[in-house]
């Protein structure tokens, strides 16, 4: 929210990295070319792995076998945080994804947008009404919808 949309100050950046309520290593991780959908640090680190490797999240798509395709990590339950064309969307397969930030963002320029034709609509129907006013436009006299009739 603090490097890519712009939503959140310094300051609240700032202490969220200092009580810890974001990880400062995967934010740091994010700026680097290659790790922008990075899941977790903990699939990159060959310590955590057989044979000193990082997770099967990292690997492409495209350079899976077919069997490993839907393969997902079983520690953080990613499906593929490798950056590149092709790629999950979602790279955790549910509602609560990395699209989540951009989706709230959306929202509150469709929100904006909605409220801004709401006033133009207004401004335009009281000028209209005044317009309609000025030129002695009101109600008639007669009844048109009268179900009497005189003859």
């Amino acid at each position: 929210m603090y490097y890519t949309h712009g939503k959140i100050t310094k300051k609240v950046y700032d202490y969220c990295i200092k009580n810890k309520l974001v990880d400062a290593a995967l934010i740091a991780k994010w700026k680097k070319p290659g790790y922008e959908r990075l899941c977790s640090t903990y699939v990159i680190n060959p310590n955590n792995y057989k044979f000193g490797t990082t997770s099967i999240c990292r690997v492409p798509l495209k350079d899976r076998s077919p069997e490993a395709k839907t393969a997902q990590d079983p520690t953080t339950g990613c499906r593929g945080c490798s950056s590149g064309v092709g790629q999950h969307r979602n790279i955790f397969g549910n509602k609560y994804g990395q699209n989540l930030a951009a989706v709230q963002v959306a929202r509150e320029k469709r929100m904006e947008e909605m409220e801004q034709k709401r006033l133009r609509d207004e401004e335009a129907n009281s000028t209209a009404a005044a317009a309609s006013a000025a030129a002695g436009g009101g109600d008639s006299e007669t009844d048109d919808d009268s179900d009497d009739d005189d003859y």
